[in-house]
């Protein structure tokens, strides 16, 4: 799912309430970011539901980048229980992107 500056809110703070989001910031022209991208689409499917991938192109949304501050992408920042609780830049190998996960799942709303 895409994600802008107007549906922000409802895409990823609202919806943390319930499912822990990544929010990727990427462009289209990122060589890392097209590294990430896909390990993040594949965990994402892989992880059934228990977390959410949000994209934001950083080329077309560039005030939702520059609130978050973004320097360098990719850049991903976890939501859960409608708060940022972390962060990291970079195409991180899959191993320690199992490491957020697992991580960012253990805050998940108990159901």
């Amino acid at each position: 799912m895409e994600t802008t500056l107007e549906t922000f809110s409802r895409d990823v703070i609202d919806h943390s309430a319930n499912t822990p989001i990544l929010l990727d910031f990427w462009a289209p022209w990122c060589g890392p970011c097209n590294v990430l991208g896909p390990r993040l689409e594949k965990l994402e499917a892989e992880y059934e539901g228990r977390w959410k991938l949000v994209k934001v192109n950083v080329d077309e949304n560039r005030e939702l980048a520059a609130q978050f501050r973004v320097r360098s992408i990719p850049h991903v920042v976890a939501f859960a229980n409608g708060e940022a609780v972390g962060q990291f830049t970079g195409a991180l190998p899959e191993s320690q992107l199992r490491d957020v996960l697992k991580q960012l799942t253990s805050l998940a709303p108990a159901n």
